[in-house]
C-alpha cells in the first residue's frame, strides 16, 4: 500500500507533465454519434494531452465558517486563474455537501450526500478549467470516510489549505469535462 506522501508526489508529477500548449481542432468538423445514449463528438480524441510547466504556485487558506467552494472560487478570481490542477488539500469541516455518479451509462446520473458534522478533510484535487472549479474531496470522520465532487454546503471548521498549480495561459482545459467529449 501507498503512503499518502507517496501517492501525493506520483499526482503532483502526473499534474506536472500534463500543461501547456494544446494541440487544436476544427470546431466545423465535430459531428456527434450515439453511445450510451449522449451524443459523443467523433472528433473527439481518445486521448487528449496538455504540456507544460507550471506557472506559478498559489497556496490559499480558507478561513474557519467559509463556505469550501465558494472559497475556493474567491481565490480562482483574485488571482486571475484561469487553468490549474488542485494539487492537494488539508483541513477539517463541519458540514459536507458532494455528489457522486450513480449510474454507469450515459448521461451520468448523480446522487449527493450532505450530513453535519465534524469531519477531517483528507484530501482536495481537481482542475481549475477555464475559470471553473471542479473540485473533489475525501474527509473521514471516526466511522468511516468519504468523498465526491465538492458541492455548495461544505463548511470549513478550523481551516482549509489547498494548493494550486497555475498553468501557462496557452493551455486549454476548457472541455475536460465534458461528457460528450
Amino acid at each position: 500500500m501507498k503512503t499518502p506522501l507517496a501517492l501525493l508526489s506520483m499526482a503532483m508529477v502526473l499534474a506536472a507533465g500534463g500543461c501547456g500548449g494544446p494541440a487544436r481542432h476544427n470546431e466545423a468538423a465535430i459531428r456527434p454519434i450515439r453511445k450510451g445514449g449522449t451524443a459523443t463528438m467523433a472528433s473527439a480524441p481518445e486521448v487528449y494531452t496538455v504540456r507544460g510547466d507550471f506557472t506559478r504556485i498559489v497556496v490559499v487558506r480558507v478561513r474557519r465558517g467559509m463556505d469550501l467552494l465558494d472559497g475556493l472560487k474567491k481565490a480562482v478570481a483574485q488571482e486571475k486563474i484561469r487553468n490549474a490542477a488542485i494539487l492537494s488539500g488539508v483541513g477539517s469541516l463541519t458540514s459536507y455537501r458532494v455528489h457522486a455518479v450513480s449510474n454507469t451509462t450515459l448521461p451520468a446520473e448523480n446522487i449527493f450526500y450532505e450530513a453535519r458534522g465534524p469531519q477531517d478533510l483528507l484530501n482536495v484535487n481537481g482542475y481549475v478549467m477555464d475559470g471553473r472549479v471542479h473540485a473533489h474531496i475525501v474527509f473521514s470522520d471516526n466511522q468511516r470516510g468519504l468523498g465526491g465532487h465538492l458541492e455548495p454546503g461544505t463548511t470549513v471548521f478550523t481551516f482549509a489549505i489547498i494548493t494550486l498549480g497555475v498553468l501557462p495561459d496557452g493551455a486549454d482545459l476548457a472541455r475536460f469535462d465534458e461528457p460528450g467529449w
